[in-house]
């Protein structure tokens, strides 16, 4: 493991630190995309972009608020793989600024054009590529390579986005090929964090039986669905899309099962990263059964989106938050209920997808609940992300031993 490099920052407190800026923005921006969809979808608002209403909502939250969030994780994470310096200060301002550019670009594209709108907002995605692996190839960090190379795809991915809603009027491949790279990323860095900081936990708080540490049985589960992602990107009605999707759901499962999170529930920081993730198998089952013609696919797309991405962007951002100011690694009350409202919109916006009768009101509380948790993080952690940073007292936030 290499040693991290910490360099003073005597500038703004929001640019010392990669998380900073790119958490509460992206939380910010993902509360104002929910705000702004919903009187999009009911008709009450025009919007300005060359995307058709859908693709401009679905675009925003994958290839939008999620890079954001991404990155802010990247770029804390990476001085912590290769022990080089954080990238901070005036470079770290033009990325944000970069990003920023995207979002409103791809807003008013239909203003300025949409092959315009395409090559701001895909170039943040390209510069994050460039950066993160210039940074794991100096400091030869090829073990995680694999998380730049998703990274890579998932730009590739906006890119055919773009494209694929000018040329065919409505993204469809492209869409799937985001969702798969966040589930990708999700279950190859939480299968790392997850385990790693429940061991750490429990050996201090509560001895006894431990989390299976990441080994083949979890390159495995990952390679299987890897595969099955792979099939539900070319064909997600096919019948072997849907055995392979419903065999990696049961690995997953199985792989979440031997991460010890039930004797995590003193700790909600720590139980809320099991949740989460508990979302990834549900995703892949329900799609499963979306092959199988027996539930609508929007239902297993929000598993994974609303489910596994939302509640685990924020448990990832309350947890780094908190450990990279040097504050203890609890979850208090305000972020608890953080976590209650995350969960409530992800539970929701699934059984709106599953039922029809009820649909109307449970999108009202999915998305109320949705802009709760997330303008709830920019308000409760708002003012920890603009202050001075402490002298480090936790290391393990984004650092699994």
């Amino acid at each position: 493991m290499a040693i991290p490099r910490f360099r003073d920052h005597r500038g703004w407190p929001l640019l010392a630190n990669s998380f900073r800026p790119f958490f509460l923005l992206g939380a910010i921006q993902a509360g104002i995309a929910i705000l702004v969809w919903l009187p999009v979808f009911y008709g009450e608002l025009q919007l300005t972009s060359a995307f058709a209403p859908r693709d401009w909502h679905v675009h925003e939250m994958l290839y939008g608020f999620l890079p954001a969030i991404i990155t802010g994780f990247l770029f804390t994470a990476i001085p912590n793989w290769t022990g080089r310096l954080p990238i901070q200060g005036t470079p770290l301002l033009a990325f944000v600024t970069v990003w920023i550019a995207g979002r409103l670009c791809v807003t008013f594209s239909a203003t300025i054009t949409w092959w315009a709108a395409m090559l701001v907002d895909a170039s943040f995605l390209a510069l994050v590529v460039f950066a993160a692996f210039r940074e794991i190839a100096a400091g030869r960090n090829w073990r995680n390579l694999p998380v730049v190379l998703l990274a890579f795809i998932l730009l590739a991915g906006n890119v055919a986005f773009h494209l694929e809603a000018h040329f065919a009027g409505l993204a469809d491949i492209s869409v799937r090929v985001g969702i798969a790279v966040v589930v990708l990323l999700i279950s190859l860095i939480g299968g790392r964090i997850i385990p790693s900081f429940t061991r750490n936990w429990l050996v201090r708080e509560n001895p006894g039986r431990l989390p299976a540490p990441f080994g083949r049985f979890d390159m495995i589960v990952i390679a299987a669905g890897a595969l099955a992602l792979l099939g539900w990107i070319v064909a997600p009605d096919n019948l072997g899309t849907g055995i392979a999707l419903a065999a990696a759901g049961l690995l997953h499962l199985v792989r979440l099962a031997r991460w010890a999170g039930d004797r995590t529930t003193r700790e909600r920081l720590l139980l809320i990263l099991h949740v989460g993730y508990a979302f990834v198998p549900l995703g892949f089952l329900i799609n499963a059964a979306a092959a199988f013609a027996l539930v609508p696919p929007s239902a297993g797309v929000h598993a994974w989106m609303v489910g596994a991405a939302g509640i685990m962007t924020l448990a990832v951002m309350t947890r780094a938050s908190l450990g990279h100011t040097g504050r203890q690694l609890t979850a208090s009350v305000a972020t608890q209920l953080i976590y209650a409202a995350i969960i409530t919109a992800a539970v929701s916006r699934v059984c709106a997808a599953l039922d029809s009768v009820p649909s109307m009101a449970l999108l009202h509380v999915a998305a109320l609940a949705w802009v709760v948790a997330f303008f709830g993080f920019a308000l409760v952690y708002g003012p920890l992300l603009f202050g001075e940073r402490p002298r480090p007292m936790v290391q393990e936030a984004l650092r699994p031993s």
